[in-house]
């Protein structure tokens, strides 16, 4: 029987599983303190419910990443602290991301964020690890859907030339 046989979560760690999750991680813990400014600038109540759900999905993901890291014993990426909670209307006007600003940053961020998921599976070896990418990929897949919905029905998309024929 070798290294490789068996049980997933019996076989080592290689280090792109590593990095992958580490950088993972790490990403998601600068989106968090991001997408927390981002809600404070925010004026749009559907797009700061997104922000949250953005939040909420990143933390959780990043506690079952930090599980797995600390079970190989690998010291996860240090989180940010918190950002404090502030009033849209204290932030001067030419200060403030603007609703539209935001959202397109959070789309950009998404896309990355499928790319990175799609990175990572195919160079798992582990497959309990490629399903966890496999499940913040459909994640990530989901919340875009919501995202595109919310930025069609704002007015916030600004399409490419159109071909029309």
């Amino acid at each position: 029987m070798g290294i490789l046989d068996g049980n997933p979560k019996d076989e080592p760690m290689h280090y792109g599983e590593i990095t992958a999750i580490w950088a993972f991680m790490g990403a998601n813990n600068g989106l968090v303190s991001g997408y927390e400014a981002f809600i404070n600038h925010a004026e749009d109540a559907d797009l700061i419910e997104l922000l949250e759900e953005a939040i909420k999905t990143m933390k959780a993901s990043n506690k079952e990443l930090g599980k797995l890291l600390k079970a190989n014993g690998i010291t996860p990426p240090p989180a940010l602290p918190e950002r404090p909670k502030a009033n849209s209307e204290e932030i001067p006007a030419g200060a403030r991301f603007m609703d539209p600003e935001i959202s397109a940053a959070v789309s950009i961020n998404v896309g990355q964020g499928l790319v990175s998921c799609s990175m990572a599976m195919g160079q798992c070896l582990r497959e309990d690890i490629a399903a966890m990418f496999a499940k913040y990929h459909m994640e990530k897949v989901a919340f875009g859907a919501k995202l595109l919905s919310l930025n069609k029905s704002k007015g916030w998309i600004i399409p490419p030339p159109l071909h029309i024929t």
